[in-house]
């Protein structure tokens, strides 16, 4: 019997263009009305998605990939992990050798000193939601203001294997490349990019998810995860059930117990969740 569904948000819930299948709304709703835990497991920060986790009622959301856990019910923050200044300082020194474009999060702001790639993409789709702050020297600003950051994100319109190991041999980080070229071109702001998703080490949605079911005391037999990206692959293959919606990555359906016949923008999640869950 599923006790926890915990779901990942674009690509799964929202296709692409971060619209939502009717279908996929109707499943919200059955799950708003059985006994089951829903959890909203993202990248982003929790003031992008605040509204969101409103609308569908989830009763905890999974933010940063796992580094805040909130309680969407009370609002109380539960678990919370942050990077050390000195690290993201080391990280903008290598990447601004190489002319690299950098924003990082707090909870509440996105800092940039241009908004180019990801962190452009955000502002068409959050600006009404999330507070974006340009500065002059993204480095000054830090050692003057000494923000709680949340993540740090080096892009490029070039693969980033070889600074990703550079990094690695400077910081101890969790870094993870994540490519939007081809079939995975960004389609908000029409541009194939490569970008790093640097957050603390011993970070991320399935190690957040197993403090959250420890809490609530749900076993991962009980415990039922849907996504479609790489930083979704340990919560998918750890579950006791775990899907991969249609247009997931192949290394994420290779390790799915099921993989969905519809992509997102089909409804992928509502396919799921009339398969596995009972009402």
């Amino acid at each position: 019997m599923i006790k926890l569904l915990a779901s990942d948000l674009d690509g799964t819930i929202f296709d692409n263009e971060h619209q939502i299948a009717t279908n996929n709304q109707k499943a919200i709703e059955l799950i708003k009305k059985s006994n089951i835990n829903f959890v909203i497991c993202t990248g982003k920060t929790y003031s992008i998605c605040k509204d969101v986790c409103d609308t569908f009622h989830a009763n905890y959301g999974i933010f940063g990939n796992g580094m805040q856990v909130m309680n969407l019910q009370t609002g109380e923050e539960i678990y919370k992990k942050t990077l050390a200044i000195s690290h993201v300082l080391t990280c903008i020194h290598v990447a601004k050798q190489k002319q690299l474009h950098i924003h990082f999060y707090t909870n509440e702001e996105i800092i940039t000193e241009k908004l180019a790639y990801m962190d452009l993409r955000n502002y068409y789709l959050f600006k009404s939601h999330l507070s974006f702050k340009v500065v002059k020297n993204i480095e000054e600003y830090i050692k003057n203001n000494q923000p709680e950051i949340m993540k740090l994100v080096i892009s490029d319109n070039q693969d980033l294997a070889e600074v990703k190991g550079e990094l690695e041999k400077l910081v101890p980080l969790h870094i993870r490349q994540v490519k939007k070229i081809g079939e995975y071109r960004d389609s908000v702001i029409h541009k194939e990019y490569c970008y790093l998703d640097i957050i603390p080490n011993h970070v991320g949605k399935y190690e957040a998810l197993q403090f959250l079911t420890e809490k609530l005391q749900v076993k991962q037999e009980e415990v039922m995860s849907i996504g479609d990206n790489l930083n979704d692959l340990n919560m998918i293959q750890k579950s006791g059930i775990g899907i991969a919606v249609g247009d997931a990555y192949e290394e994420v359906k290779k390790i799915a117990d099921y993989t969905t016949k519809a992509t997102a923008r089909e409804g992928a999640f509502a396919e799921a969740i009339y398969k596995f869950i009972k009402y």
